[in-house]
């Protein structure tokens, strides 16, 4: 099992800066992939970024150049780095791990970008 718990979310002015953090606990040995995705009110849930264990990283089209994924093996924590933010970025965030035991989720973070 893996227990994932996000932090960092919040109001951001458009152009400005979030870190997020996710902390995994559990069989972190066992994670292959960790991700941020998105999600507003009526859509479906979609990745923003993506990590693998060996550090290649996947990012949505829509954050290329604004945001970094980063991750601390060491610290089991993965961060999302979101700069330039827009309003449109406004939504609950989620961290996700892919396993060796299937895909777990966090409980979100909000993230609104508003003046």
């Amino acid at each position: 099992q893996v227990q994932l718990v996000e932090s960092g979310g919040g109001l951001a002015q458009p152009g400005g800066s979030l870190r997020l953090s996710c902390a995994a606990s559990g069989n972190f040995f066992s994670i292959n992939v960790m991700g941020w995705y998105r999600q507003t009110p009526g859509k479906q849930r979609d990745l923003v970024a993506a990590i693998t264990r060996s550090g290649s990283t996947n990012y949505a089209d829509s954050v290329k150049g604004r945001f970094t994924i980063s991750r601390d093996n060491v610290k089991t924590t993965v961060y999302l780095q979101m700069n330039s933010l827009k309003p449109e970025d406004t939504a609950v965030y989620y961290c996700n791990a892919e396993s060796w035991y299937g895909d777990f989720w966090g409980k979100g973070t909000l993230v609104t970008v508003s003046s």
